[in-house]
């Protein structure tokens, strides 16, 4: 089962991951920090394929630590028509262990690994990618609800 949460999300309401039993898929996808070029190219691609998703009854939900404020900044900026979600404790990416220590240039620290999950209408993970690799995922992730609706 999917863990349940409660986060804030882009348009101010506080959503619950649990309200969205009963349609058919949630794509739930982390990424580490709005506004970077990896971030922005995930984004943009879930955002250009949006129609496909919402055509299957999917939702997309984006989740990283940063702040409301600033996922209204890039909602704005690249016309993200989904919502993004606010983990600033990463209690969320906690619980769906993708709060993982990294390494840039050198330097180790905690951050989000990339990953999404797709969650069926009865709340299960039915999908997970760990360590997503931005090019061509948003696309295998719309393959993977387009077979299971066959």
């Amino acid at each position: 089962m999917a863990p349940d949460f409660t986060l804030q999300a882009t348009n101010g309401e506080h959503i619950t991951l649990s309200d969205y039993r009963g349609k058919k898929h949630v794509v739930l996808y982390f990424y580490p920090k709005d506004m970077t070029p990896g971030c922005t190219t995930e984004a943009c691609d879930f955002r250009d394929h949006y129609e496909n998703f919402s055509d299957l009854d999917a939702v997309i939900l984006g989740i990283s630590p940063d702040p409301v404020q600033k996922h209204q900044t890039f909602t704005e900026k690249h016309g993200l028509p989904f919502l993004l979600l606010a983990d600033e404790d990463h209690q969320v990416a906690e619980a769906y262990g993708v709060w993982k220590l990294k390494k840039n240039f050198g330097k180790e620290y905690m951050g989000i690994e990339r990953s999404t999950f797709i969650i069926n209408k009865d709340g299960e993970i039915v999908k997970e990618w760990r360590k997503v690799k931005v090019k061509g995922h948003v696309e295998e992730a719309l393959n993977f609800i387009k077979e299971q609706l066959h």
